[in-house]
């Protein structure tokens, strides 16, 4: 029987899966892999299973947000995920992150969905193990990374970037990015912080591998072709990171 909104089953899924907000960001990480299967696209959920250099991995999109990425953590973990990776984009907020890659350590909790998991005292942080394996998939392609604390949240145009209904109401969507840095926050982002929740209380291993595409209220970005080997290199560090753990967790077995 297949799942609701992903429309997967138990015989569809890796127990490595990496989920990306953006459908058409699978398909270019699909390319990566051997024997790709296509297992559905419905809705906002775009998910294939292959093999990366003999490793199973599925990869799947979540759309834009935590409400939809609790559906994908939820119908993934019924389906046997025991390794997750949210790989995508982040807004940096130092000014020399732009195309660093940042693979945080624990983000601030300030999306709702989580909140309806567990109180907001509980901490959203990555599995350590995991964490040290993409900073390994990182220097394999030569790319700098940031392992710090990051920020998600639900909002992008009343959060993260102005918009014209932002000045006309006088929301003063900026004044958030100046407070939370002064906590030493490298970046914001609106899935992280609840998939770490979900990792933990599913006690499986998650982590996040971002890359800083643009900074805070894009007063710079990455565009052209650095954009297009920033997002490609971003694959690639992600699935060599896999690749990294699953050869570690044999050798410690």
């Amino acid at each position: 029987m297949s799942t609701l909104y992903l429309r997967t089953s138990k015989n569809d899924i890796s127990k490595y899966v990496i989920l990306s907000g953006d459908p058409w960001r699978v398909e270019l990480l699909k390319e990566s892999l051997d024997k790709p299967k296509h297992i559905a696209f419905n809705r906002e959920f775009n998910t294939y299973t292959g093999l990366y250099e003999g490793v199973p991995v599925t990869i799947s999109s979540t759309g834009i947000g935590a409400p939809s990425a609790a559906i994908a953590m939820e119908e993934l973990y019924e389906c046997g995920m025991e390794v997750v990776v949210r790989m995508g984009t982040i807004m940096g907020f130092k000014d020399n992150m732009l195309g660093k890659v940042l693979i945080p350590i624990g983000s601030m909790r300030l999306e709702s969905t989580s909140d309806t998991y567990v109180p907001k005292a509980y901490p959203a942080v990555s599995n350590a193990e995991l964490v040290n394996c993409m900073n390994k998939g990182a220097l394999l392609h030569n790319r700098d990374y940031i392992n710090g604390l990051i920020c998600t949240v639900d909002g992008y145009y009343s959060q993260m970037k102005e918009s014209k209904l932002s000045k006309e109401i006088n929301k003063d969507v900026l004044s958030l990015s100046e407070e939370i840095e002064k906590y030493n926050i490298c970046g914001i982002d609106m899935e992280t912080s609840l998939i770490l929740v979900l990792g933990n209380l599913m006690n499986i291993k998650a982590c996040s591998v971002t890359m800083t595409t643009v900074l805070k209220n894009l007063e710079e970005s990455l565009e052209g072709n650095d954009r297009a080997k920033a997002e490609n290199d971003l694959c690639k560090i992600v699935l060599d990171g896999i690749k990294i753990f699953h050869e570690e967790d044999i050798n410690h077995e």
